[in-house]
């Protein structure tokens, strides 16, 4: 078995080099199954919404209008596209379009990349396209979303990277800095637990506390 990096155990996070983190996935309590040591917190952007107030994501919220941006809380079907504004790095900022297509199950054997720590969980491939809907220049930047169970609940499981030819987390082509330019790309999620069928934005502090999600 071929390792990727180091192993690291928490009572709320184990990291497996740079791919696999086991964590509290949101401010739930829910715990990882290994070991404590000190605990650590994954890092997230700050794109604070300034389109609409913030929502809970408990809430039954409708979908946005066609050119609205989706309010923090909103919810969405797979198939169903949702624009959302989006920061990557210092620089480059905009407004994107999201269009979840996807949550397909893939198979135990297939995180074997991961290490023996990554025996037990089930990946998750969220296959999603994206589109400049500002017409910013967004080129090389990166989106991911995040899998969660059944009425959005934390899965426990953060992973860092992706499954070459099985989940490739796409960077946005050099063009994709005009306005209709497109991309398709995928996020890995696992769990250990029940299926994921939720899929959800979180990025910028609008949305860290109240995601959209996508949901069949």
């Amino acid at each position: 078995m071929t390792y990727k990096g180091r192993i690291v155990f928490a009572a709320a996070l184990t990291t497996l080099g740079l791919g696999l983190t086991a964590c509290n996935d949101g401010e739930d309590s829910a715990s990882a199954q290994d070991s404590p040591s000190p605990s650590a917190s994954a890092p997230a952007s700050s794109d604070p919404s300034s389109e609409s107030p913030s929502a809970d994501p408990g809430d039954e919220a409708s979908a946005a209008p066609s050119g609205d941006v989706a309010a923090p809380g909103t919810k969405f079907k797979i198939g169903d596209r949702a624009i959302l504004p989006f920061k990557y790095g210092t620089e480059k900022k905009g407004t994107i379009a999201v269009t979840v297509t996807a949550i397909e199950k893939g198979a135990e054997a297939d995180m074997a990349p991961f290490g023996d720590k990554a025996k037990g969980m089930t990946p998750y491939y969220i296959r999603m396209k994206v589109e400049n809907v500002g017409g910013t220049d967004l080129s090389y930047s990166s989106l991911r979303l995040r899998g969660k169970l059944e009425g959005g609940r934390p899965t426990g499981v953060i992973l860092i990277g992706d499954l070459p030819g099985k989940c490739d987390n796409e960077t946005a082509p050099r063009d994709f800095s005009t306005k209709g330019a497109s991309y398709e790309t995928c996020s890995l999620s696992a769990t250990k637990t029940d299926p994921i069928a939720v899929a959800s934005f979180e990025e910028g502090d609008g949305y860290s506390g109240s995601p959209v999600l996508w949901t069949s």
